[in-house]
């Protein structure tokens, strides 16, 4: 019997990043993307900050895990809990607002994202008001992320 194999190397270098999601980020999309591979459920992608970059207190409707490659970073939660983070550190963060994170880049830091979900529309990102604790999205991030509608499932 012959087994055809759906086995799936790439490289990174093959694959050129983009400005994230805040100024100071770079963000290149590994597997789970059309553009590159696509995959039944998992995201990954290579997160690159210059020092001094600052993401301001968010949080997914989606869980996000975190794999810290190299640099050193300040991670805070929902309540301004501090976390130092560098290489080998593992940042989850739960779907919903007591998952919300902010990242203060000390040194350049290189991380590995990766999600459970493969769906742009699903991988929004919402900024807290740290005082309210309300949170927004801008339509101009709604639309980059291809979530001005939503698929039906019926």
């Amino acid at each position: 019997m012959e087994v055809e194999s759906t086995l799936r190397v790439i490289n990174e270098k093959d694959y050129k990043g983009s400005r994230g999601v805040t100024d100071g980020q770079t963000y290149t999309r590994l597997i789970g993307w059309p553009e590159v591979f696509m995959t039944d459920r998992v995201r990954l992608g290579r997160a690159s900050y210059k020092p001094g970059t600052y993401e301001q207190l968010h949080w997914h409707p989606i869980e996000a895990t975190y794999y810290v490659i190299s640099g050193h970073a300040t991670v805070r939660d929902i309540n301004g809990k501090e976390f130092e983070v560098e290489a080998g550190s593992i940042i989850y963060a739960p779907a919903g607002i007591a998952g919300a994170h902010e990242w203060e880049v000390k040194e350049a830091l290189e991380l590995i994202d990766i999600r459970a979900c493969n769906e742009t529309n699903r991988k929004m990102q919402f900024t807290v008001d740290k005082a309210t604790k309300r949170s927004y999205i801008d339509l101009e991030d709604i639309k980059y992320r291809d979530a001005i509608s939503f698929k039906s499932h019926y």
